[in-house]
């Protein structure tokens, strides 16, 4: 069995449960979540976003301990906890437990994401990278479209003395499957990453350093939160805007479903596309305009769906835009230090865009969500412009070709000029 057969699946697996959370809880609040916990729109935004505090600041070190604790173990580890904890929320009665179990969820499931990232970049040479991390994304767009399926069934279920909600279903059911894969994951994750050559204590310190201050870091790294800001507000609030279109109940579930399925298949063919042509951010800047124009239209029309069909645009646009960028930084560092800290550097200034997210779709917006809408194509206007770093690659490759990187020969890191800056 190759490892792509043998890594691919459960890692990607484990990722689809890890993303589920992120459509389940907007699926939840059309089912019920906002008023058995009696929630205002305030409290439903703090909430979604203390997760997303708690998130981005267990990625660095979960990335720096991935190595010590070995992939086989953590990721899966990783995933057992917060399925437990996932249990807790089909359980919570007020909003302060709320909080609580969402800040748990936020320091569980923010190591995954970085982990798998550089797992797979240890695994996979520069020219299979992005079609592997295009698969391996694209199980976030199909946990939109499950969750959606599942909360349509879950919508004719009868309320009982102990679930006396169909939205804890959700919960429940994440529970049971994320515990179930998170227990194969340890049978099935191979353990052989490429160990980093020894580097002595100065050595270390110092690539962890470049990786901070590279300038493609803070390019890609704001690019990213820009997009980040578009996709976990589209996982988050894809039902209200649906709900807002004139649909409701399993009707409203059922059509979260298509943009998904949509998204899933034009990110993976992005990614194999990136894969063969050796491009990355050149990419990223024909599949964004996709995003703005979904996010421009729907923002200015009246029709119920004309604004549905830019619901598709606009998780194109996004979902094909994410593999692209998120391998690219990590094709452009080399040395096992400065990937691991530049790759969990760049996902910590990124997944802060969960935190804005939370709040970009309040109540008082329905039905039209006009300024919403507008944010969101303003960040994506911005990550189209930071993605012209692809300009400094540009540059760097130039530099090196006239010379001026010759004093780093035999450094064998990406400061060498052998190697060449993929654009």
């Amino acid at each position: 069995m190759t490892t792509f057969h043998r890594l691919l699946p459960p890692i990607a697996i484990l990722y689809l449960c890890n993303f589920f959370d992120r459509s389940n809880v907007g699926n939840a609040k059309i089912l019920g979540l906002e008023d058995d916990l009696h929630l205002t729109n305030h409290h439903y935004a703090v909430a979604l976003s203390i997760f997303y505090v708690f998130y981005v600041v267990s990625d660095l070190p979960s990335n720096l301990f991935l190595k010590t604790a070995t992939p086989r173990l953590w990721l899966p580890i990783l995933a057992i906890l917060w399925g437990i904890v996932v249990m807790c929320i089909g359980f919570v009665r007020n909003f302060a437990e709320f909080v609580v179990v969402r800040s748990l969820l936020g320091i569980f499931e923010g190591g995954l994401y970085p982990g798998s990232l550089l797992y797979l970049s240890m695994m996979y040479t520069k020219e299979e990278l992005a079609l592997r991390v295009g698969i391996f994304y694209s199980s976030a767009s199909l946990s939109g479209a499950f969750g959606g399926l599942l909360a349509s069934g879950l919508s004719h279920v009868p309320k009982t003395s102990i679930v006396d909600g169909k939205w804890r279903w959700i919960m429940i059911i994440e529970y049971i499957l994320t515990i179930l894969c998170g227990i194969s994951a340890i049978f099935l994750i191979p353990n052989s990453v490429e160990t980093a050559s020894f580097l002595t204590p100065t050595e270390r310190s110092h690539a962890i350093i470049r990786g901070i201050l590279s300038p493609q870091l803070w390019l890609n790294a704001t690019a990213y939160f820009a997009i980040c800001c578009a996709l976990y507000s589209f996982s988050l609030f894809l039902p209200s805007i649906i709900v807002s279109l004139g649909r409701s109940g399993s009707k409203a579930q059922l059509m979260t479903v298509p943009p998904y399925a949509v998204a899933a298949v034009t990110g993976t063919l992005v990614a194999f596309l990136s894969d063969r042509l050796r491009l990355r951010g050149v990419l990223v800047l024909f599949t964004l305009p996709l995003g703005v124009i979904g996010y421009a239209v729907i923002a200015r029309v009246e029709s119920a769906s004309v604004k549905y069909g830019m619901t598709f645009l606009m998780a194109v646009g996004i979902y094909s835009s994410v593999p692209p960028i998120l391998v690219w930084l990590l094709n452009n560092s080399a040395g096992h230090y400065k990937r691991a800290t530049s790759g969990a550097m760049q996902l910590v200034i990124a997944n802060c865009g969960g935190i804005v997210a939370a709040f970009l779709y309040p109540n008082d917006q329905k039905p039209v969500y006009y300024e919403s809408h507008n944010v969101v194509m303003g960040c994506l206007c911005y990550a189209w412009l930071a993605v012209l770093n692809v300009l400094y690659c540009l540059k760097v490759n130039k530099d090196k070709a006239e010379g001026k990187y010759d004093k780093y020969i035999g450094y064998g890191d990406d400061r060498d000029p052998s190697f060449k800056m993929i654009l």
